[in-house]
């Protein structure tokens, strides 16, 4: 495993980052268990939940099959940097009218003592807000956040979906609180969404932010059984997302045939060759598909395989304003 820097802080986390959002839904504890051991023994060292992960009517699931993974013991806590996430709506009937999304100070004292409790742990590596939130000032979110850090219920701060001058603004509320602000933006980044590298991933990188890139597969489509998929295993809705998509994936699996490589592990090792790029966020539904994952860190791509993936799947043309403009 490769490990490198977040941001411009000290603290080191793996290039590949076990995302957990299917844990509770698609994937059982007793397989979840199996993921995070495997994981932990292959050097991944960051972990990604949300407080309302898997879903509205399960909130809160994955991170109790955390908690109790943590509860076995052997060093488990201690050896993961662990980040959730704070800002959707819980369904608790104690929060009032104040159960909505949003990153107030109460929500976030709230949620962040729902997600300790769950999580069965004192403290968070990275508190992460997972949206925006154009209501509630910067005053009040850096406020609430504060008094995390100087509790030593959190180490940093982290977002999520936000866009290049949210970035900004956000860094320059800290700054002006003598506030640390963000380690982290975690956005969808991939072959097949490739808006971020317009504005966000440049932004990310001159403001010291690192990058976590969720979605690196696509919902799935770079992941290599998109074209075949096994008997029953996909919906008449899932044909219909692929069939726009047909041709170009069809490409894009003889081009990583001819590199002698899987599907996954191309899109991924795309996504860590940014620059900006500190982590890709996987979130395998089995073992078999972590172990898929684990051969992107060692893949370097030469340049003609870039070159190629590039002209098959073309981004906006680089960074803002010469994008589309002198």
């Amino acid at each position: 495993m490769e490990y490198a820097y977040l941001g411009r802080s000290g603290l080191k986390v793996s290039r590949l980052c076990l995302g957990t959002w299917n844990f509770g839904s698609f994937t059982d504890e007793k397989e979840a268990f199996r993921i995070m051991d495997a994981a932990l023994e292959a050097g991944i060292n960051i972990f990604d939940t949300a407080n309302h992960y898997p879903d509205f009517v399960n909130c809160g699931r994955s991170e109790e099959f955390i908690g109790r993974w943590f509860a076995r013991g052997g060093g488990r806590r201690e050896r993961v940097v662990l980040a959730t996430k704070v800002y959707q709506p819980m369904k608790d009937p104690l929060d009032g009218p104040n159960d909505e999304a949003g990153l107030s100070k109460y929500i976030i004292r709230r949620h962040v003592e729902g997600s300790l409790r769950r999580l069965q742990t004192d403290y968070l590596e990275i508190y992460q807000m997972h949206h925006v939130d154009r209501r509630t000032g910067w005053d009040e979110i850096w406020e609430a956040f504060e008094v995390l850090v100087h509790q030593g219920r959190i180490g940093y701060v982290g977002a999520s979906n936000f866009a290049a001058w949210q970035l900004a603004l956000a860094q320059a509320a800290a700054r002006q609180r003598n506030f640390f602000g963000l380690i982290s933006e975690q956005h969808r980044y991939s072959l097949m969404c490739r808006l971020p590298e317009l504005e966000v991933l440049p932004a990310a990188k001159a403001l010291g932010i690192g990058v976590l890139a969720y979605s690196p597969l696509a919902g799935g489509l770079l992941g290599g059984k998109a074209l075949k998929p096994e008997p029953g295993s996909r919906t008449a809705q899932w044909q219909a997302n692929v069939q726009p998509h047909r041709e170009k994936l069809t490409a894009y699996s003889q081009l990583c045939s001819q590199l002698g490589e899987g599907e996954a592990a191309v899109a991924l090792a795309w996504a860590l060759a940014h620059p900006a790029m500190t982590s890709v966020v996987i979130g395998p539904r089995t073992g078999d598909q972590l172990a898929t994952a684990l051969r992107a860190v060692e893949l370097k791509l030469d340049a003609a395989a870039m070159d190629k993936l590039n002209e098959l799947f073309p981004g906006p043309g680089g960074a803002a304003p010469e994008a589309y403009a002198w």
